[in-house]
């Protein structure tokens, strides 16, 4: 068992390309991982995901260099304390607006003294169950902590957020802008569009790595020129629908 650090050490024009999981299944983890994405998310917000069933889907992609990352649902720290303890040391933690969510988001995964973060990984998977005698003195260091910044308000403190040393990257979530700024189940409205595109130019004059998910390629593209680094580029259940509707619409034009 390997806890797996994202690796935000990147040059000007690398790009880290990931999916995104929503299905709760072991098995399509590990195709998914088998593929070569440089990182994978598990999404415990959205996805009928529990504890113990990201615990089963970090377990199955393990073998595999993709990189697991954890969307965990939200800002509470005991739940965060469970997540670590389990292994998943790549955190996206969402609705992040502002800079003392996120001072509170860094103290739950931190150990004391710089943090508030339950000591008791010595029976958990994290510390391969006490087996590396050095976790606790290590753990701090190999968390990456990426904050996503979902709502007008997350964009307008955005450069305070970003300031935080702790917080390894930021993430960009476009429905949830739209709905913020009264467009709600339009992320491609031009207005939600420029502010995405403003947030990751901030944030690269700040030196912070940002990240998107978003099916529009050409947005995708606006956001690598603006200097987004994190790109998700597909998920579970984009790979069925689009995989299972061109194979149904390949046999239905042969039968014609």
């Amino acid at each position: 068992m390997n806890n797996k650090k994202l690796d935000l050490d990147l040059t000007e024009r690398q790009i880290l390309v990931g999916a995104w999981t929503n299905l709760n299944s072991p098995m399509v983890c590990e195709i998914i991982g088998s593929l070569g994405f440089d990182w994978l998310l598990i999404d415990a917000e959205h996805g009928p995901n529990s504890v113990t069933s990201v615990l089963s889907q970090l377990q199955a992609i393990a073998p595999y260099a993709t990189v697991p990352v954890v969307r965990i649902p939200n800002h509470d720290s005991s739940l965060i304390k469970r997540y670590l303890d389990i292994g998943a040391t790549n955190l996206l933690v969402p609705f992040v607006d502002c800079r003392t969510q996120a001072i509170n988001i860094i103290k739950a995964t931190r150990y004391p003294p710089l943090g508030l973060r339950g000591v008791g990984a010595g029976l958990a998977r994290a510390s391969r169950w006490g087996i590396n005698k050095n976790y606790l003195n290590e753990a701090n260091n190999e968390i990456t902590l990426i904050a996503q910044i979902e709502s007008k308000e997350g964009l307008n403190n955005l450069e305070e957020i970003a300031a935080l040393e702790e917080i390894d990257a930021l993430f960009f979530g476009p429905a949830d802008i739209a709905a913020s700024f009264d467009r709600l189940g339009a992320p491609n409205d031009p207005d939600v569009k420029e502010a995405v595109l403003n947030g990751i130019k901030k944030a690269s004059v700040l030196g912070k790595p940002t990240g998107i998910f978003s099916s529009d390629k050409q947005f995708i593209e606006n956001c690598e020129l603006s200097g987004c680094r994190l790109i998700g580029a597909t998920s579970d259940v984009n790979l069925l629908i689009s995989g299972g509707k061109s194979i149904l619409e390949s046999y239905k034009r042969s039968k014609n």
